[in-house]
């Protein structure tokens, strides 16, 4: 376990900025005594919002100034180009020097992928990086890539993904041999894309504990501990996700909302719904890692609150903890000595 665990936070990220990122920086420090947090941005602006809050440890937090913010909507391309003092760019060039040894941004994510892998640059065996993320089902908490880096993939990426994913599983949750499932329209081996029918052939000729095809029902169920799909299908697979759980919550609020005698049945079913919320809220779901690069960088969403950006903040903490970057690294490896369909670095 590691007894100091350092990282930087682009504290001007998200729809929200400074209003999320500190409060959320300062519940990250108190539910983890290990942490040491850089908060980057406008540093005036940051420290006037740490002055606001009471009791702050500063002998854990710190300020790194960034005269710089990248919009929400600005071109990767622009940002990579012209912004090269944003918090964005400080922050991961923060773990490029070794200060820090992960990276959170709620940030644009086209320009946080296009940046760490300027700057960063990719792992031996990786072609492009991947965003993998945790998703909720009946059985333990899948994870699912690409989630939006890359909407179109070949074969040997996908495999990429599926020796990225297992080793985040192993890492992270302790699977010695992870399910991986390639998603698919349906089971049978004659379903799917040519993309698809040729990467499910490398994934039965490596040595990752592949199952086969997996339906989008069957991500919830918890049919395999790594769902692999490129990042047009899989991002509309999470936002799906993420628009059934809020529909479920409204539906319920309206519901036990609606008269007196529903609102008495609510009183009494409230411990039961509140654990059911908090199983199928997002928040606890959010921060995604930005996997196959030569560092940790977290992407949470960029709507966060507070709750879930810390959430995106422990999600770094224990990556670091369980070196995940050193473990992709070495399956990588034993992946090229055992196939030739990864990419070789």
């Amino acid at each position: 376990m590691a007894e100091t665990i350092k990282l930087s936070i682009d504290a001007m990220s998200g729809d929200h900025g400074l209003k999320t990122t500190v409060d959320a920086a300062l519940s990250a420090l108190s539910a983890d005594p290990r942490l040491q947090l850089l908060l980057v941005g406008d540093q005036a602006a940051i420290e006037a919002a740490l002055a606001a809050r009471p009791a702050v440890d500063r002998a854990r937090l710190g300020v790194r100034h960034a005269s710089e913010v990248v919009a929400m909507d600005e071109s990767p391309s622009k940002a990579l180009r012209n912004k090269k003092d944003s918090s964005l760019r400080v922050a991961i060039d923060l773990v490029k020097a070794g200060t820090v040894q992960a990276a959170v941004s709620a940030g644009n994510t086209g320009a946080l992928m296009a940046t760490a892998r300027f700057v960063l640059k990719t792992l031996p065996g990786i072609d492009r990086p991947a965003i993998c993320a945790p998703m909720p089902s009946l059985r333990g908490r899948p994870y699912m890539l690409d989630l939006g880096a890359n909407s179109e993939c070949s074969p040997e990426q996908l495999l990429e993904f599926a020796v990225m994913g297992a080793a985040l599983a192993t890492a992270m949750q302790g699977i010695a041999r992870p399910r991986v499932a390639l998603l698919n329209i349906g089971e049978e081996e004659i379903k799917g894309s040519d993309t698809i029918k040729a990467a499910a052939q490398l994934l039965q000729a490596s040595d990752l504990n592949y199952i086969g095809y997996v339906e989008g029902d069957g991500i919830f169920r918890g049919e395999a501990d790594v769902v692999v799909a490129d990042g047009f299908v899989g991002n509309v697979a999470l936002k799906s996700a993420e628009g059934a759980a809020k529909m479920i919550r409204d539906f319920m609020k309206t519901e036990f909302t609606r008269s007196i005698y529903s609102k008495a049945a609510a009183l009494i079913a409230r411990p039961v719904l509140g654990r059911l919320a908090a199983r199928i809220d997002p928040r606890h779901y959010n921060g995604a890692s930005l996997l196959g690069l030569n560092g940790l960088v977290i992407k949470s969403h960029g709507g966060a609150d507070a709750l879930s950006f810390a959430n995106a903040i422990a999600v770094a903490a224990h990556e670091v903890e369980n070196d995940v970057s050193g473990r992709i690294r070495a399956l990588l490896a034993s992946a090229r000595q055992t196939s030739t369909a990864v990419v070789p670095g």
